[in-house]
């Protein structure tokens, strides 16, 4: 063992530990690691920054504008909606759903995309359900890495394979596209199978991103008694039609008429204003206290649905939430009340409250004479208050959530998502390229502004993986995978083919930890062949198990979709060996068992 070869395993140590420990955050573990190994002399300068320009992640840099830009133009949103009309708020539907369509897409693109571009809707449907997004983003990503397994297609292992076979044997038949399908298949089902029914105790119940209840936690102290967003019906039978101001709903009940549905004209107003009129058949949007709701509904003769029916999608806390905004001096409401002003019309947001001083105002809001530091409780969508926050008029307490949907533009973000996917798949373009034609021409047609597309990039996964690339690259130059790979091997002496390959599989699941992916794959396959014909087994399933293992990564951040996952997630390294554990030992039984029965591979 040489001096290199002890500092290299060194630094590895060092790496793992910081990530265990999260003494420091992730991405500045992949800075040092660019720092520290050209100091030691283990690569070159050129080496230790070539991540940062590296296939991969120029890749992940791409797919997150080209994600991005589908979820401002609502595909996303549409796509969410989907999966819930047939999930419901079922944890275990959802998750299935979305796990085994990521899979799916990660059979033709790489994992890394399909993770990327369906993580805004998974968003979504946690946001929308309720269910925590660490519930929901840990089996997407291993089903997004499982599912690279599918196809010959799916993930760089594979892509690499039959180009890797021929440096052991130029004339080796090569493996069809779906050749790997039936692994695929059934490691896919195995890891749905383990989620149902372990799900519940092997994953984090935490939120990786603030979320917005009908209050925020800031707002709750000053305005404990709002209530809460309640959906209820009009009969058919209900007897004729009445304005909102005749029915004096805040003044008699507290309540606050957020949203109304016109079913007879198909028509939705969001912030209704006092001469909207109701007629049988239509659904309103309220906030306030529930026993008030229920007495209104009582003495109205309306209907308390359980949960929002045809408010779902425009009132969940994706597209609508409640912010507090503080009048200006220079605002056009000083001064005047909100009836003058025509608040409700101009604005397109309904307010709850009023709080002046020490007092909080919830009714007869319209007459009130509003001044300068004035506090307005507002509700509506969240595009409407982007329309405002520029505005000198009202200055909000916290970050206004959501973002103006370019619905016009949809057709554009959707047409270069499939330009990407050929380029990729027919014109067998580099996937880098293909993706960064995707994510340029999103911006040249108007989807996204470049400052849009620069803010969406999640640069503390850049820098992590641009770390962890040259941590492989020193990691192979100086011998220490080939050392730790030749002394294993040498140890396990004459076996038979099946034990062979169980040991190729469990030492091929570590380096993939540890070792980029592609290196793990250059370096096995040619090694695993060599021992397989020493040991009387098929050098190609030899190989090809050497490809399948190199998606065995789930216990450490270490691949790219377990980087990409960690931050939304709010995931710590104890997470992944927790829920990952269970399926990585899966992945083993279940890869070897259909490579035994499936490929006549004898024991």
């Amino acid at each position: 063992m040489t001096l290199e070869i002890m500092l290299v395993i060194g630094v590895l140590i060092a790496a793992i530990l910081l990530f265990i420990f999260e003494w420091v955050r992730v991405d500045v573990v992949g800075i040092i690691m660019m720092v520290v190994l050209p100091l030691l002399g283990l690569i070159t300068p050129k080496e230790a920054i070539s991540g940062l320009s590296s296939n991969a992640v120029v890749s992940i840099i791409a797919v997150i504008i080209i994600g991005a830009g589908l979820d401002k133009t609502g595909a996303m949103n549409s796509l969410a909606r989907v999966i819930l009309k047939f999930a419901g708020k079922s944890e275990s539907r959802i998750v299935t759903l979305i796990s085994s369509t990521v899979a799916f897409i990660s059979s033709f693109m790489q994992n890394i995309g399909a993770a990327a571009l369906f993580m805004p809707a998974a968003r979504r449907i946690g946001r929308q359900t309720g269910i925590p997004i660490s519930r929901i983003l840990i089996p997407m990503g291993y089903c997004a890495i499982i599912g690279g397994c599918l196809t010959l297609i799916g993930s760089s292992p594979l892509i690499l394979l039959n180009d890797v076979m021929r440096i052991f044997n130029p004339d080796i038949q090569p493996f069809g596209l779906f050749s790997v399908t039936p692994i695929g298949i059934a490691l896919t089902i195995t890891a749905l199978l383990y989620f149902i029914v372990f799900g519940r105790f092997v994953l984090p119940n935490v939120s990786g991103e603030e979320t917005s209840g009908p209050l925020s936690k800031i707002l709750q102290h000053t305005y404990r008694d709002m209530g809460e967003l309640f959906e209820l019906h009009i009969p058919k039978d209900y007897d004729g039609q009445k304005r909102l101001e005749e029915l004096n709903v805040r003044s008699h009940y507290f309540i606050t008429v957020v949203a109304v549905s016109l079913n007879q004209v198909k028509q939705k107003v969001y912030a209704p204003q006092s001469d909207t009129t109701l007629s049988a058949g239509d659904d309103i949007a309220v906030v306030g206290e529930k026993e008030f709701v229920l007495k209104m509904a009582k003495d109205f003769g309306w209907q308390v649905q359980d949960d929002l029916n045809s408010f779902a999608e425009d009132l969940s806390p994706n597209n609508a939430g409640i912010l507090e905004g503080i009048i200006t001096p220079r605002s056009e409401l000083a001064r005047r009340t909100l009836r003058d002003f025509d608040f409700h019309k101009r604005y397109q947001l309904n307010c709850l409250a009023i709080f002046r001083g020490n007092k909080v105002f919830i009714a007869g809001l319209a007459d009130i004479i509003i001044q300068p530091g004035d506090a307005l409780l507002l509700q509506g969508r969240w595009e409407q208050f982007h329309l405002l926050k520029d505005r000198p008029d009202i200055i909000f307490t916290e970050e206004v959530q959501g973002e103006i949907i370019k619905s016009e533009k949809l057709k554009f973000s959707i047409g270069w998502l499939l330009v990407s996917l050929t380029l990729i798949l027919v014109f067998k373009i580099q996937l880098s390229i293909a993706l960064l034609t995707g994510a340029l021409g999103m911006i040249l047609t108007g989807v996204m502004t470049i400052d849009e597309a620069y803010g969406a990039v999640d640069w503390m996964t850049v820098f992590l993986l641009g770390g962890l690339i040259p941590l492989g690259i020193a990691f192979e130059k100086t011998g220490a995978a080939s050392l730790i790979a030749s002394t294993i091997m040498g140890a396990i002496g004459a076996v038979s083919p099946i034990v062979l390959l169980t040991v190729i599989g469990i030492l091929t699941s570590f380096f993939t930890l540890v070792v980029s992916n592609v290196g793990a794959t250059v370096l096995m396959v040619p090694l695993s062949m060599n021992m397989a014909v020493t040991a009387g087994a098929d050098p190609r399933m030899a190989a090809l198990v050497v490809a399948v293992a190199c998606s065995n990564t789930f216990i450490l951040p270490t691949h790219q979709v377990n980087a990409l996952i960690m931050r939304p997630g709010g995931y710590k390294t104890l997470d992944y060996f927790k829920a990952g554990s269970g399926i990585t030992v899966l992945y083993l039984i279940v890869m070897m068992a259909m490579i035994y029965f499936f490929y006549g591979i004898t024991a």
